[in-house]
């Protein structure tokens, strides 16, 4: 029993370390940080990774929709080179379709810490 103990412990801890290093290369700023950068636009794009419904009761000026389930079909609208801001209700999403990104080899990938919900 012991000796199971110690294996599960064991493949928990790679685990973690896999997630870390398999984690997308993600900048994370707040809303105030982001309320910054929509004054600047230029060679950004916002991207509102929520349902289209969550997105049309509250919409943030100056971001595009794709929710996150279509996000992979929506790949060559997001140029590789440009940063790409991203925002869902609580950051997770957002986290997820960081992913997706950084393993489509975009590398400017900036998540909107606590989401739409921490914007102030």
């Amino acid at each position: 029993m012991e000796v199971m103990m110690y294996y599960i412990i064991g493949a928990i801890i790679i685990w973690m370390i896999f997630r870390k290093l398999t984690a997308p290369k993600v900048r994370n700023i707040s809303g105030v940080e982001l309320k910054e950068l929509l004054k600047e636009k230029k060679g950004h794009h916002f991207i509102d990774v929520r349902t289209s419904g969550e997105f049309n009761s509250n919409k943030v000026k100056g971001f595009k929709n794709i929710p996150l389930q279509s996000i992979k079909s929506k790949l060559d609208k997001l140029p590789k080179e440009d940063t790409i801001v991203l925002m869902c209700a609580s950051g997770s999403r957002s986290m997820s379709a960081a992913r997706i990104l950084d393993k489509a080899g975009y590398k400017n990938l900036i998540n909107v810490r606590g989401g739409i919900s921490r914007m102030a």
